[in-house]
């Protein structure tokens, strides 16, 4: 019979015909009863075991344990003096029940499911190591014996590909016997834990700890790419050195003494990995070493790998027998020794990691040129960057942090639309985490933005790979994103135009994504857009531009958006505003409409479409508005009745100067530039939005002598056939020129074609005479059609 500790209670083994012992906190000892003294006041342990006959002994105030068929149970606690109280009670005492857990079932679970890479076994390893060695330097302060091996605190991998093993050494603290069974006999009990606790409440502990590891899971994470894994440690508390064996698919382990003299270490841990068949490629030297500067670049210690290297040298090479008797023919000819170059190859340490991470140090002693040199490394870049930013922040969350915005986009799979990027490599502890986030650290329209962050107090999951959604990171985005925004700013500010003329060619449109993304940002990003406009056709303006050279009396901002600037400055629309210097800005990227929409204003000014019906331009007159209603009212509907439900309402307009008409959006309908857009989806179904563009209003200008002709044709002749062809044609021109799509555009070619023919009516054939030749038959010849540039009237074309 065995005696379990406390600790070890919830450990439940289900084993092939034999026993084996609990990961436990103390090993496994002779039969003895638990004391009185062990158990909390007025309670007594009862220990249990399921027998085919369904029995159980007590023997006093304990139980030993009844093991048969290889099952262990756990135990169970009852308070005897509430028992006792309430004897008489109709409901039973409560009863106290300690978790149980199967060990093979949780190794399995550890090995199969916590990690998601296997790559991440490295650098878990590495992380046991520093730890060790950074106890061990703690300690010391205190106790100076502990270093009179005088070995060098570093680690040191060494791998073997004829034997399939990986050997990770360090000079650390060592673990004892007893150590050896608490912290790798005990699943998820982590000494480094434990140590941090202590020295949290330890009066002197020092505020600055470098300590990596916390759940206690790490060091299993050998046995995703081992079958078997041996520790031998040695500690300077203990005058042995110790192996610990343990296999991946057993529930057991072995603890023995080291007796062999080569294999005997002064201090710290030597970890040997024999690698399962799958795996055989980690013992390759380059793989570790790549694995090494991905994960633990900046430990606080050096890492050394074992690596091939080679130097050159010259050799003798044995002459050609051939070659040797002409040389001795020839004795003028000096003898000469030929040589070869070769490539002598030996094995080293050579050191892998760099101790002295870049954030980590003032931002006064780092140079630009410093700054270049880590950001191209880092990121496997060969320019420099546009603007970096280096920064620490303090108080509820602390981090340091280095982020760059890159000379240009990226391509391919990389695009704006791609959610995930690996632009942000989060530390924890200097220790390499992970680089694959969905918006976790920065929005998606930020995602062009690259850099570091090390933090010491993230919330991770328990394989440290995945950052959990809590209140420190949303903290930590809203910073990260406002250290974005200040580093653009400069960029924007600065006295070369041409730095953030390059920026907003390759990063514009991911700002435009940020109005519609990010409404919380708005005055952050509104700042950094840029458009072209009615006053500035070559050279784009902010809105801070537009806001300064506004007149007294203008209350918006106004915008047309269109497929490309000459198409915008040509738009009917302009007219008025253009008369009125009244600066208009040209929205011509596809994105731009939707993001000025969900910015809605700008330093108390509103974005106003003059592309939408009833524009106001501040200069309204009430009694010349009823005049011409009076006059034009008949007209108007007329022409709507000609028309029918191609439009909602046919009005007055005062927008005009040159036009005669224009067909204007409703106030919450699609623009014309929208509607183009949205007809343009590959996979949109406009169908199911028809009544976004419904409504449309044809606004006439009552100064304008089409419309002064169609009006007396309402009043004298409204159901002349050429009139009401003439409407038609005029809502077709109209139709085009504020930038829809006819849908019927052969219709329209017909409608053209018809009414140049009436408007040209011979007008130039009496006066041709056509010759025909004696004896010829008098056949029509084929006439070539001249263009003909269209007749002025009322000095409109």
């Amino acid at each position: 019979m065995h005696r379990l500790s406390r600790p070890s209670v919830s450990a439940i083994l289900r084993t092939r015909g034999s026993l084996h012992r609990a990961v436990a906190a103390a090993p496994i000892a002779s039969s003895t009863p638990f004391s009185d003294s062990v158990l909390e006041t007025d309670t007594r342990v009862r220990w249990f075991s399921i027998l085919n006959n369904g029995r159980h002994n007590i023997n006093g105030t304990s139980t030993q344990l009844i093991l048969k068929n290889g099952l262990l149970l756990g135990s169970r606690r009852e308070s005897t003096a509430a028992a006792s109280e309430n004897s008489d009670s109709p409901h039973p005492p409560a009863e106290k029940y300690e978790y149980q857990a199967e060990v093979s079932r949780l190794m399995d679970l550890i090995v199969n499911s916590l990690y998601s890479n296997k790559d991440v076994f490295l650098r878990e390893l590495i992380s046991n190591a520093s730890d060790a060695l950074d106890k061990l330097r703690y300690l010391s302060v205190t106790d100076s014996a502990l270093l009179k091996d005088g070995v060098d605190l570093d680690i040191r991998i060494q791998t073997d590909k004829e034997n399939g093993t990986v050997t990770i050494v360090d000079t650390g603290i060592g673990m004892t016997r007893q150590e050896l069974i608490d912290c790798l006999g005990t699943i998820a009990q982590s000494g480094t834990a434990k140590f941090l606790k202590a020295l949290k409440d330890s009066k002197d502990a020092g505020s600055d700890s470098n300590l990596i590891g916390q759940f206690g899971v790490g060091f299993y994470s050998a046995f995703l790419v081992s079958d078997r894994v041996i520790v031998s440690t040695k500690s300077p508390k203990s005058d042995k050195q110790y192996v610990w064996e343990g296999e991946a698919n057993a529930s057991s382990y072995i603890i023995r003494e080291e007796t062999d003299p080569e294999k005997l270490i002064p201090r710290g841990t030597r970890l040997t990995l024999y690698l399962k068949r799958d795996d055989k490629g980690f013992a390759n030297p380059e793989r570790v070493q790549k694995l090494v500067k991905n994960y633990s670049q900046f430990v606080s210690f050096p890492i050394y790998t074992w690596q091939e290297k080679g130097y050159t040298k010259e050799v003798e090479v044995d002459e050609d027998p051939v070659e040797a008797k002409k040389d001795e023919q020839d004795e003028k000819s000096e003898k000469k020794k030929k040589t070869k170059t070769v490539v002598e190859r030996y094995w080293d340490w050579e050191l892998t990691n760099e101790t002295q991470p870049i954030w980590l140090r003032n931002t006064k002693e780092v140079t630009t040129e410093e700054y270049n040199e880590f950001y191209k490394k880092t990121f496997n870049e060969y320019l420099d960057p546009l603007a970096s930013s280096h920064f620490t922040t303090e108080g509820e969350v602390e981090f340091r942090s280095i982020l760059y915005v890159p000379a240009y986009a990226p391509s391919g799979k990389d695009d704006i639309i791609n959610p995930k990027t690996k632009n942000i490599r989060l530390y924890v502890k200097r220790v390499f985490i992970s680089d694959d986030f969905d918006g976790e650290l920065f929005p998606r329209y930020l995602s062009f933005v690259k850099g570091v962050v090390d933090s010491n107090d993230l919330p991770l999951n328990v394989s440290r790979e995945i950052l959990q959604e809590s209140r420190i990171v949303r903290i930590m985005r809203k910073r990260l994103v406002r250290k974005a925004f200040d580093m653009i700013l400069g960029i924007s500010l600065s006295e070369n135009r041409a730095d953030y003329d390059q920026f907003w060619e390759n990063y514009g449109k991911y700002l435009k994504l940020g109005c519609i993304e990010d409404n919380e940002n708005h005055k952050r990003i509104a700042p950094l857009l840029r458009f072209f406009s009615s006053q500035s056709e070559e050279e784009m303006i902010s809105l801070d531009e537009y806001v300064e050279n506004m007149k007294a009396e203008q209350k918006d901002i106004y915008f047309i958006a269109a497929d490309n600037v000459t198409s915008a400055k040509n738009t009917p629309f302009l007219e008025k505003l253009l008369e009125k210097d009244l600066e208009v800005l040209f929205l011509v990227d596809p994105i731009d409409e939707v993001a000025i929409q969900n910015l809605k204003s700008y330093k108390d000014k509103n974005f106003v479409d003059i592309s939408k019906e009833d524009l106001d331009l501040g200069d309204k007159n009430e009694e010349k508005e009823k005049v011409m209603k009076q006059e034009y009212g008949q007209t108007c509907d007329w022409i709507k009745k000609r028309l029918g439900d191609k439009v909602a309402s046919v009005q007055i307009t005062n927008r005009l100067s040159s036009s005669p008409c224009v067909l204007a959006s409703g106030k919450f309908g699609w623009s014309p530039n929208m509607e183009r857009l949205m007809k343009s989806q590959t996979v949109g179904d406009t169908s199911s939005l028809e009544f976004m563009r419904g409504r449309r209003v044809l606004e006439i200008n009552p100064e304008h002598s089409i419309i002064k002709n169609l009006n007396a044709a309402c009043k004298t002749s409204p159901d002349d056939e050429d009139a009401l062809r003439a409407i038609d044609l005029l809502f077709d021109a109209a139709l085009v020129s504020s930038g829809f799509t006819p849908e019927n555009p052969g219709q329209l070619g017909g409608k053209i074609y018809e009414m140049m023919g009436m408007a040209l009516s011979g007008k130039w054939l009496s006066a041709v005479e056509v010759p025909h030749l004696v004896g010829q038959p008098n056949h029509p010849e084929t006439v070539e059609a001249e263009i003909v540039e269209p007749v002025e009237a009322d000095g409109q074309k």
